[in-house]
């Protein structure tokens, strides 16, 4: 069984000859940046160093997957939000929204799939097949539609126009969700296997569950209905009060963090709907652990029941090389 039918099947929950590992949230750190010579901030734009950078985590630190891009602004600026592009260390993030007055006056851009990075985006998807072949899994990563329409009204407003404005809640939402059911559609055209949505905003730290289960799960399924490929649900936080909501939201798979502590029993209330990626800690074990804390959580998580071992989040940019490839060898030693 090759990286990619391992890592489908498990998504799939289909039976593996043993568990993938790999990240399916951001995966560039400092030292492959350093080795590769594709460093941030311009490894965000320039397809080759993007490119470079992704397939390193799987060259150097044996990580069964190569997954790009490195953040969650990609089709939020070509949406018309304004993007800080960060620093070696810190990922681009959103300055300016759009749309903080209201909906009247949304505009789907004109052949968005070549405003922005897009563009560099596609190319780099191409770029990974053409230099690991067809056995290695490609995971593109892109903003959830809850996020995406937060970020173009401002979290703010968006959090308000849910309680005092649901009709212009719900038009952000939808509009948001057309452009990421196109952008998703690319990415897999563009040679993606999977693709990884984060979609922190519809955490339970942000947006009750009530909210959740009742304003927002319509449109996950939306956007997941509409994709042509397998795609995994990354929600930050302790989701333990929406998992089951998660897993009606029609994606085969979901991520989640160590803050759900209880692995065994939110794969048990999920079973038979979806698979599981995670939870190893990533700013508490992967980040400021040693090789033997990275091995126990991740073998804790395998004893447990993980379907994907993976970070529990975005990998933290200077997280040691020496983890992630400790994190492969508690695999390897689970099943020697």
């Amino acid at each position: 069984m090759n990286m990619k039918e391992r890592l489908l099947k498990a998504l799939k929950g289909e039976e593996v000859d043993k568990v993938p590992v790999c990240t399916v949230t951001q995966s560039a750190i400092v030292e492959l940046m350093d080795l590769t010579g594709a460093a941030w901030p311009e490894a965000h734009t320039d397809a080759q160093k993007m490119a470079d950078l992704a397939v390193a985590s799987y060259e150097v630190c044996g990580l069964e997957g190569v997954r790009a891009p490195y953040c969650l602004t990609v089709l939020a600026e070509a949406m018309g939000c304004e993007v800080n592009m960060g620093t070696k260390n810190r990922q681009p993030s959103v300055t300016d929204h759009p749309y903080p007055k209201g909906v009247d006056n949304l505009a789907m851009p004109e052949n968005l799939l070549s405003v922005g990075r897009i563009p560099a985006v596609l190319e780099t998807m191409k770029l990974i097949r053409e230099k690991v072949g067809d056995e290695v899994p490609i995971i593109a990563g892109m903003e959830g539609p809850v996020t995406l329409a937060s970020d173009l009204a401002s979290v703010k407003k968006f959090m308000k126009w849910s309680i005092k404005a649901p009709e212009d809640f719900n038009t952000i939402l939808d509009f948001a969700c057309d452009a990421c059911i196109e952008y998703a559609n690319a990415l897999f055209d563009a040679g993606a296997d999977v693709i990884s949505v984060p979609d922190p905003v519809a955490s339970p730290d942000l947006m009750s569950p009530d909210t959740f289960d009742k304003q927002l799960k319509p449109f996950l399924q939306k956007f997941a209905d509409g994709v042509k490929g397998p795609m995994i649900l990354h929600i930050c936080g302790d989701v333990s009060p929406i998992l089951e909501m998660m897993a009606d939201c029609h994606f085969p798979s979901i991520s989640i963090e160590e803050k759900v502590k209880d692995l065994k029993g939110a794969k048990a209330k999920v079973a038979g709907k979806v698979t599981i990626c995670g939870n190893v800690s990533s700013p508490f074990v992967l980040l400021a652990g040693d090789a033997a804390t990275v091995k126990a959580a991740a073998t804790k998580a395998l004893e447990d029941g993980v379907d994907v071992l993976a970070p529990g989040c975005g990998i933290a940019p200077d997280t040691p090389v020496a983890n992630l490839k400790a994190m492969v060898e508690a695999r390897n030693e689970y099943y020697a």
